[in-house]
């Protein structure tokens, strides 16, 4: 008899609306692949909630199990490179998109989405990380590669966030003066390494100019639209903005003063396809020298039934930090 596991699934309904239920499944309902992954540890990104609310954008066929990142223990193994019992991590590639993915206790990949679980980081804090830790870091180093410490003060959008926060605690482990730009908790920030904390009408600058005054050595955004406009034009000559995400507008009015009058440089940051031997690195960055100071309490833990509630919150941007999601238990 084939295993059983429970899952979340996304069903498209005959009025065009979706439905979110916790059920059983089987191994057998899982897609091809060369690994079979017994899955403990997953989080909720805001890919994963527009994923379970019918965007087709993100997911085309339905019914679906989303969850873009998933942590556990090999179950079964076609591939040389792993064995059953081994820890291991995956994020993105196409898990949880069109891939049935880590809202489930069980998914099956490709051996070529899976990292081995680093040395320094249990399987717990790899999905406080997740996708969203993945994803700073990969902007850290991005700005780290012409920005040092001592050129001046980097500037977070979306800092409450879960890339946003683990951007701040990352730059603030590794010497950066953050000014962190957010609509919520001040504390938090500040608990994280901010040096500064400022409201989002302060970096939103809707005056038209097509330059500002210089004041970020360096930006990471996670929010796009005007607000990365208005950091694009606040940066000072040579300096670094990335961008990630998105969620306050995909449209971006700018001029080219910023980067040819200020030789600023835009950097786009895409975790889903990013190198394996690249993403290894930065795997072993999040796990020793990058590792956030306070990880352990930047992840509110909750269960696979619990998720319903948090799909909506991170849909209304009233979430902060990592939420981290217990398969073992549920």
């Amino acid at each position: 008899m084939a295993t059983t596991f429970l899952a979340m699934v996304v069903e498209e309904q005959a009025d065009g609306s979706y439905s979110r239920t916790i059920r059983e499944r089987t191994v057998d309902d899982l897609p091809p692949g060369e690994v079979l992954i017994r899955v403990l540890w997953s989080s909720l990104n805001y890919k994963d909630a527009l994923s379970a609310s019918g965007n087709k954008g993100v997911t085309r066929n339905y019914p679906h199990t989303p969850g873009i990142d998933a942590a556990g223990l090999i179950e079964e193994s076609r591939s040389e490179r792993f064995r059953p019992g081994d820890e291991v991590l995956v994020t993105s590639y196409d898990l949880g998109m069109n891939t049935s993915g880590g809202f489930g206790q069980y998914i099956r990949v490709p051996a070529e989405w899976i990292v081995p679980l680093p040395a320094g980081l249990d399987l717990k804090e790899s999905m406080i990380l997740g996708t969203a830790g993945l994803t700073a870091a990969m902007s850290v180093s991005a700005l780290s590669a012409g920005i040092s410490p001592d050129q001046g003060e980097i500037l977070v959008t979306g800092a409450s966030g879960g890339v946003g926060s683990m951007a701040v605690s990352i730059l603030a482990r590794l010497g950066y003066e953050v000014c962190a730009a957010s609509g919520k908790d001040t504390a938090y920030l500040l608990d994280l390494g901010a040096k500064t904390v400022v409201s989002r009408a302060d970096v939103n600058d809707e005056s038209g100019r097509p330059l500002l005054k210089t004041r970020w050595a360096g930006v990471i955004d996670t929010v796009g639209g005007n607000i990365l406009a208005t950091a694009i034009k606040s940066t000072a000559h040579r300096g670094i903005v990335t961008c990630c995400g998105n969620v306050a507008s995909p449209d971006l009015q700018l001029t080219v003063f910023p980067f040819i009058l200020r030789g600023v440089t835009l950097v786009g940051i895409d975790s889903q396809d990013f190198p394996m031997a690249e993403r290894k690195e930065i795997w072993q960055n999040l796990a020793h020298a990058w590792k956030p100071a306070k990880l352990g309490g930047m992840g509110r833990v909750v269960s696979l039934s619990d998720l319903e509630v948090e799909i909506g919150l991170i849909l209304q941007g009233r979430q902060q930090g990592r939420v981290v999601v217990n398969l073992g238990e549920c």
